[in-house]
């Protein structure tokens, strides 16, 4: 009986499809269709940058892009392309977690499918993954009604994000992997964010894919002098750590922790005996141990003063900071703040020492926060984990460990003499700005305009 309920209940719902398929089946196409591209991330567009950067590169080429996805924020460029801004889908909020799961995976279908429908004809749908459920099913579908071509940019496994909550043999994570596998080999086309993904891809899943590594765009390069300056005055009145000594004072002169600008005439400099800053980005989440940090900088008791700076938000953020303010350090000052996206950059531009704690759920894809950091010229002791010698060269543009006491060493050997010019932390920054890296545009330019000039011509 409740089947049958189901089933008339869900009859309306199949007829307006019906309909609403039959209509756009029956629309001419238009004829600079071949131009026009979907750029689609189920999540919140300004934490998914990669995807930022595709919109850019299509539009820079004349495409006619159209970026849906979730806006909480607002981009961190100008992007010359019309965005959709899908509104959180209505789901169940009381009852089972098994029928709040599902009731929200099959209204973000309806809302979805509903979305793609409404647009104009596309000649490609590009969709992030993750997250893939339900996105992957529901953009192939519309993708052959429209007579698009489909392409997922796999940046991890989604099933693996899953597993490290509930757990590898878990039922909804065994679920969620057939299902990413199945749809995903339904695609057109592939992209990966590394070679061990692309590896793995072909030999798990039977999926081709082309190496997109990220690189950073222009705006992650050393900021000057006078704009670092300008940062810290706006940062000290919300974070002690930037400001200045109150002991300290010279007329004619305002400074911050790390800077002082002379206000006759306006040069700016470093501060002598300035603390070092350590720079940290995360989202917050179970992918990141910062009690390895924490316990690194409570053991590091020979170092000089140091700032250390850990950005982003997420769900974990308030645990860390509880853990933060129990600490009793005697040479570190931490802070916490969330910055707004134009200040990012040049924060990581200011810095004299990234720290990455990131590691990869899938042990396939590689943390874009070092990218960033890397294109500013900023050494980096990144945690190690399966496949990130395809970014951290250790000895050469920075240092992996594998644990707490290995942090602690090399915190040493890179800090303790700080602001040493000839020192391991200066050699390092001097291999990143001698090397030529390879920007956004560049590497887009070779490993993706081809794949779609290919299918237009």
């Amino acid at each position: 009986c409740r089947a049958e309920c189901l089933l008339w209940a869900l009859l309306p719902v199949a007829v307006v499809l019906f309909i609403f398929i039959v209509a756009r089946s029956l629309k001419g196409r238009d004829e600079f269709a071949h131009l026009n591209v979907c750029v689609l991330v189920l999540g919140d567009i300004g934490r998914s940058p990669r995807m930022q950067y595709h919109a850019l590169s299509f539009s820079r080429h004349g495409y006619n892009v159209t970026f849906i996805g979730f806006l909480a924020k607002q981009f961190k460029h100008f992007i010359l392309c019309r965005s959709v801004k899908a509104q959180s889908a209505f789901s169940l909020s009381v009852g089972p977690k098994i029928f709040v799961y599902v009731s929200k995976v099959i209204c973000q279908s309806l809302q979805l499918f509903y979305v793609l429908m409404q647009l104009e004809d596309q000649a490609y749908i590009l969709l992030q993954n993750p997250p893939g459920l339900p996105s992957i099913a529901v953009t192939w579908l519309v993708s052959r009604i429209i007579g698009a071509q489909f392409v997922i940019d796999w940046h991890n496994y989604g099933y693996s994000i899953m597993a490290l909550t509930h757990g590898e043999r878990h039922p909804i994570v065994k679920a969620a992997k057939w299902y990413e596998k199945f749809f995903g080999r339904l695609s057109d086309h592939n992209l990966c964010v590394t070679n061990a993904m692309r590896h793995d891809l072909l030999k798990n899943w039977n999926i081709k894919a082309t190496t997109l590594y990220d690189k950073p765009p222009m705006i992650f390069r050393e900021t000057p002098l006078k704009v670092r300056h300008e940062l810290f005055a706006r940062m000290a009145s919300a974070y002690p750590p930037f400001k200045a000594c109150s002991e300290i004072s010279k007329e004619n002169t305002d400074l911050t922790a790390f800077t002082e600008r002379n206000t006759k005439t306006e040069e700016v400099s470093l501060a002598a005996g300035r603390p070092a800053m350590l720079l940290s980005s995360t989202s917050w989440t179970e992918d990141e141990d910062f009690s390895i940090l924490l316990k690194a900088l409570e053991e590091s008791q020979c170092l000089p003063s140091l700032v250390c700076v850990i950005t982003g938000k997420g769900p974990q953020k308030e645990y860390y900071k509880k853990i933060i303010d129990s600490k009793d350090f005697t040479h570190v000052r931490i802070c916490t703040p969330w910055l707004e996206a134009e200040d990012y950059p040049v924060l990581l531009g200011s810095a004299d020492l990234g720290v990455c704690l990131h590691k990869s759920s899938s042990g396939l894809d590689l943390p874009m926060k070092v990218v960033d950091m890397f294109g500013c010229c900023l050494p980096v002791c990144a945690i190690n984990f399966q496949c990130l010698d395809e970014l951290v060269k250790h000895e050469e543009n920075g240092l992996v460990f594998g644990d707490s006491s290995e942090l602690v060493e090399q915190l040493k050997m890179l800090l303790c003499d700080f602001p040493n010019e000839h020192g391991k932390l200066s050699h390092f920054r001097k291999n990143l700005r001698e090397g030529r890296q390879q920007r956004w545009d560049e590497n887009w330019d070779l490993n993706v305009l081809p794949l779609f000039k290919e299918h237009c011509d």
